[in-house]
């Protein structure tokens, strides 16, 4: 059905009449009304995202201090350091489930408060007990938001050209990485002017300082949120369905006289059922495509950019000082530049191809760190710190913007919460797994460790050739209207 066959003519505009979920869908995924408040509500997913990121990686360089202040035992700091991947995992689960049963909307006002009590329990943690709580907690609430947040990146963009669903949800990319960049950032500048008194404390500010963007989202969000029209009509309520395409979009449009306001337009799959429905038919070639690049690739992420300042550190054998900046420049300068051309080129290239080129870049970057070994003089100093940069640059621009592509854009609207926290859960088991073994590897295996980590990204590259499955300029959500 194409946009002339519901909509009607007048001498001021022209009205678009709505009779069913579909026509919302195709009326958000044509639309080229530019809409500040869709604008908005985007930024304000990808603030969530921002939170996620920087709250993951605001301990990076407080471990050694915490281990002393609190006399922590090896396994102890493996509790801390782990504790908010397990409540990502738990969390995930749990919002893919909440996002798809009560709606994207109530979700992302709630998931805020997590964030910035766990940063101030976290910030003002009496012992090792309570910044364990603390981390778990907000490791819920980062499990939570981003189901939400990729629903919301999809459900309010284009289907195709600038703008569109799978450059928007690229987008979570170069903010993770900007996040990044802003807790190394905050690292050096505290670090810079704190007196030494106070140095030990670094890590406290670090965590706290998470509660003000926080408050800054929730706050926004109070005034601009609004919820998802594709969800709201998927529900029957073709009312409020409209009266955000008419608010939110700027796109006018009516209920049809032949559908009531509130209607049962099609039958949508429980969230627990849904769950498993992503195992059948063809989304399970999906699913398992999506499955395996959240394994790999946050796996060799993991190890590498939360390991980097353990690596740096043993590269080059440096001053804390210098190992803070080679990190930020890193990121900086090549995660989130790659993340940045993977949102201009993903609608013109696709998913596939770029994440296929971004796994060929890491998987030459860790054979020649391994090959490479522990540099011996500056020169090789410098070709360890190149590969490092395009290990970084080709996660931006592949498998870090488009293993989220896949996880977003290959089920409908009525799976897309559960398709999302299942992606998440898959992630926070793999980032587990790889903080916990990655000591281990380099304990026993020094530089050689990266001959192991290239397995990752090889696997991934494998199963995008052989599975095949290109997400972007798909219209996914009209699967919800064709069964």
């Amino acid at each position: 059905m194409r946009l002339s066959d519901f909509m009607t003519d007048n001498a001021e505009q022209t009205s678009y009449i709505v009779h069913n979920a579909a026509d919302v869908s195709r009326l958000i995924n044509t639309s080229s009304v530019s809409s500040n408040n869709a604008r908005m509500i985007v930024a304000l997913a990808l603030g969530g995202i921002f939170l996620d990121a920087y709250d993951l990686g605001a301990l990076a360089f407080g471990v050694k201090d915490i281990t002393a202040q609190f006399a922590l035992s090896a396994t102890q700091v493996g509790m801390v350091v782990s504790a908010i991947t397990f409540g990502a995992i738990i969390g995930a689960l749990l919002g893919g489930y909440l996002t798809d049963k009560i709606g994207r909307y109530r979700v992302f006002m709630a998931d805020m408060f997590f964030f910035v009590f766990a940063a101030i329990l976290g910030a003002m943690a009496p012992n090792a007990e309570i910044l364990t709580l603390s981390r778990f907690i907000m490791g819920l609430g980062i499990g939570i938001d981003l189901p939400v947040a990729m629903a919301f990146l999809a459900e309010f963009s284009r289907l195709t050209g600038r703008g569109s669903k799978a450059a928007k949800i690229a987008m979570w990319c170069p903010t993770w990485y900007a996040a990044i960049s802003v807790a190394y950032l905050l690292v050096w500048v505290l670090y810079s002017f704190l007196p030494d008194s106070q140095s030990a404390y670094l890590w406290r500010y670090i965590v706290g300082f998470g509660a003000v963007p926080a408050l800054v989202i929730l706050m926004i969000r109070k005034k601009y949120m609004t919820e998802s029209p594709i969800w709201a009509a998927q529900q029957g309520d073709l009312a409020t369905a409209v009266i955000i395409l008419n608010s939110t979009y700027r796109i006018p449009a009516t209920v049809g006289s032949s559908a009531p306001g509130r209607q049962q337009t099609n039958q949508v799959p429980r969230p627990w059922t849904a769950y498993r429905s992503l195992f059948s038919g063809y989304y399970a070639k999906r699913t398992v495509l999506s499955s395996t690049l959240s394994f790999v690739s946050p796996f060799a992420y993991a190890a590498i950019a939360f390991g980097l300042p353990i690596i740096i550190s043993t590269l080059f054998a440096q001053s804390l000082l210098t190992t803070i900046l080679a990190s930020l420049a890193l990121n900086l300068f090549f995660a989130f530049t790659g993340g940045v051309l993977a949102v201009r080129w993903v609608a013109i290239i696709g998913a596939r191809p770029l994440a296929m080129a971004g796994y060929g870049c890491q998987i030459v970057a860790l054979i020649g760190l391994a090959w490479l070994g522990k540099p011996q003089d500056t020169l090789h100093a410098l070709y360890c710190f190149g590969l490092l940069a395009l290990f970084l640059f080709g996660q931006g621009v592949g498998p870090g913007a488009q293993s989220m592509v896949y996880a977003s854009l290959s089920y409908p609207a009525s799976l897309r919460g559960v398709g999302v926290g299942l992606n998440q859960t898959v992630t926070r088991i793999s980032s587990t797994l790889a903080l916990f073994i990655f000591p281990l590897l380099t304990l026993y295996l020094g530089t050689q460790l990266f001959w192991v980590i290239a397995c990752a990204p090889a696997i991934g590259l494998i199963a995008l050739k052989v599975l095949g499955w290109e997400p972007v300029g798909y219209d996914v959500d009209a699967e919800d209207y064709s069964r």
